[in-house]
This record gives structure tokens, C-alpha cells and sequence, in this order.
């Protein structure tokens, strides 16, 4: 109970930021609650703390139920800062640390932070049920005395429902509409992509049964595995798209191909192999997939939307 107590005080005794209008930063004890609440789901299974989707889901959607102040939800600020605290310790990417004192996007984050590490005393209070109940009250009390209840009784609130909603129902136009609003909004967008990208990653083999489009190729296990990958048909950088309509589901290798224009999908669902290069002959050559018609999702809405597949025939394929 002595570590218990010599952390609390820690927790409870951060370093934060002022402002003269807003007052303290919350920034810190949303990302501490947030990391707790991954350890409790075993999500976060060492004391080494990774840049990750689900991390930066569980930190904005904790902020939404606990911040009133017109502070702004930056992820990178408490993940850095929080190295002036005893307990946190931030590693950086070899060769990328050197006079490093403050870090405030995300991009610059994921460039030179390789991850943080919290004492393995802490990660252990923090994986223990009873201690873990302790630490989670105690920063809620102190930080959020106001806004605790709204935690406590949303317990499974995650903005990634709704970015799932948006990506899966909603029609490209719209979506697009959304993405031009929230960069002109100054939110941080590496943010914003790398939260959407993660989703979009997730959703598509869902959509396609977890199966390659192409190959058919589809591998099941009792664990986290996934063998197919999430394609943008035209790329988000060009169309501000991640619904369903501009993803297929395929085999690491089809991926590349398809990104590199050496493989295509016709409007009517049928692959095209490119003449510009040449291959052996094995069980794993492109030339075999030559005029098969495509594996689409059950749902007709679902389908790849032909503008996509013929941008993508136009300007990726290499005839």
C-alpha cells in the first residue's frame, strides 16, 4: 500500500500548464485515465506505452465526457509532457531526440517519439482490479469532480462508434464534406487520419468476411490476426474518402500490386493484370487472377463505387 500511496501522490500532484482564462490543463489526467482504462481491458499489457489508435480513441473520447473548458484535445502534448513527471519516461526514435524540449503535433510525435514507459510498479497497480479502482477514483475525484458521473456512467462511450457510423453508412459525398470541415476547423488532421485510417483498416475486412477480393484468401484464428488488408481504391490524400465505397479487402501482395498499378478492377468488378511486366510461372503469379469477377460484400451499398474503380483504372493502372 506504500507504492499506492507514493503514486497517488504523484497522480494527484501533476505538473500542468495554466492558462488565465481556461485554468489548468486537464491534458495529463485524461491521458493518465485513459491509459488505466487500456490496461484494464488488456489492450496495454506491458508498462511500455505505444502510439496507438486505441489509445488515442480512449484519450478524445475521455475528453469529450470529462472537459468543459475550451481547452483543445492535442494527444501529443500529455504524451510528451507528461516526461516531467517521476513516473513517465519518453523514448525516443533513435537519432530523432537530440535537443528535443516540446512537442505539440501529432505528426512530429509519431516522427520522433518511439514510445513512453511507465514504472512497472504503477503499470502493476494499474493492472490489479482493486488498485486500479483506487487510482481511477482518486483522478477522478480531484481532476473531474464535476464531470465524473458522466465517466462513470458511459463507461463504453467511444468516438470510434461514431467515426465506424460515418465510414461504413455514410455517403462519400457527405464524408469528404466532413473531412474539409474538420481541416478548416485547425484541429490536428495526422490526428484525425491516423484515428480514421485505423478504422477504415478494421471495417473493410469486416465488410468483405474477412476474405481477399481477389484470391478468395480468408484465414481465421482464436486471436488478433488479420491476413487481409484495407485498400483505399483512389487514395485519401487525393479524395478525402474512407467509406466502404473506396475499400476492398486484399492479400498483402494483391495490395501492392493493386497500389502500383500493376493490377485493376473494371467498373463491372473484373480484375485486369497489367502487360507491362512479366513473371515465372508459380502458384502465386498475378496472371492467374486474369478476368475473374471480384468478391463483393453482401450488401449492394457496399460495393466499390464505379467512379472509384474507374479513376483507378485511368490513373494508377500501367497498361
Amino acid at each position: 500500500m506504500n507504492n499506492l500511496s507514493s503514486y497517488l501522490h504523484q497522480l494527484l500532484h501533476l505538473n500542468r500548464a495554466s492558462h488565465p482564462k481556461l485554468g489548468k490543463a486537464p491534458h495529463k489526467p485524461v491521458l493518465l485515465l485513459s491509459v488505466l482504462q487500456l490496461v484494464r481491458e488488456r489492450i496495454i499489457d506491458s508498462n511500455r506505452i505505444f502510439i496507438t489508435a486505441d489509445l488515442v480513441i480512449a484519450f478524445k473520447s475521455n475528453w469529450e465526457l470529462l472537459v468543459t473548458t475550451g481547452h483543445i484535445p492535442t494527444f501529443a502534448l500529455p504524451f510528451f509532457h507528461l516526461r516531467s513527471e517521476p513516473f513517465w519516461r519518453v523514448e525516443f526514435v533513435p537519432g530523432m531526440g537530440n535537443g528535443v524540449t516540446s512537442i505539440s503535433s501529432f505528426a512530429a510525435l509519431k516522427r520522433i517519439v518511439a514510445f513512453a514507459e511507465i514504472d512497472q510498479e504503477l503499470f502493476n497497480l494499474m493492472a490489479d482490479p482493486v488498485t486500479a479502482d483506487v487510482i481511477e477514483n482518486a483522478l477522478l475525484d480531484f481532476y473531474f469532480q464535476d464531470t465524473k458521473y458522466n465517466y462513470k456512467d458511459a463507461s463504453q462511450y467511444s468516438i470510434a462508434t461514431e467515426i465506424e457510423t460515418e465510414i461504413v453508412n455514410e455517403p462519400a459525398a457527405v464524408y469528404q464534406e466532413r473531412m474539409i470541415k474538420i481541416e478548416e476547423s485547425g484541429a490536428d488532421i495526422e490526428e484525425e487520419r491516423f484515428i480514421r485510417n485505423s478504422i477504415f483498416k478494421k471495417q473493410v475486412p469486416k465488410i468483405y468476411g474477412y476474405r481477399c477480393c481477389i484470391s478468395g484468401m480468408k484465414l481465421e484464428a482464436g486471436f488478433n490476426v488479420q491476413m487481409v488488408d484495407a485498400c483505399h481504391i483512389m487514395p485519401f490524400s487525393l479524395s478525402r474518402n474512407d467509406t466502404i465505397s473506396n475499400g476492398i479487402s486484399l492479400a498483402p501482395n494483391l495490395h501492392r500490386a493493386f497500389d502500383r498499378g500493376l493490377i485493376t478492377i473494371t467498373a463491372n468488378f473484373r480484375v485486369r493484370i497489367s502487360r507491362s511486366f512479366k513473371e515465372n510461372d508459380s502458384p502465386f503469379s498475378l496472371g492467374q487472377f486474369a478476368d475473374r469477377i471480384l468478391l463483393l460484400p453482401e450488401l449492394a451499398k457496399d460495393y466499390p463505387a464505379a467512379e472509384n474503380l474507374i479513376w483507378h483504372n485511368k490513373e494508377r493502372f500501367v497498361l
